[in-house]
């Protein structure tokens, strides 16, 4: 059920939120609700949900912490130029 909710907000704050909500083709009144909503929900950011599509990109591979990409790609190269 959708309800009237008036607020007192700076005059510069509504016009950048405005165009922000224009951009993302979305009215204001569904951009502050979505925020709102992000604000009090009960999930923690390691809850967040990932699309389907993102998750179809993961190899599954774990990478170690201290892996040296830039040290591997010279390897690699060293290799390949020999």
């Amino acid at each position: 059920m959708d309800t009237k909710l008036t607020l007192k907000l700076d005059q510069e704050i509504i016009n950048k939120a405005k165009l922000y909500a224009s951009d993302k083709k979305l009215s204001l009144s569904r951009l502050i609700e979505n925020y709102l909503n992000a604000l009090t929900s009960n999930k923690t950011k390691d809850e967040l949900q990932i699309s389907p599509f993102v998750k179809s990109l993961t190899s599954g591979i774990k990478i170690p912490h201290d892996y040296d990409y830039k040290k591997d790609r010279a390897d690699y190269l060293d290799k390949k130029h020999k």
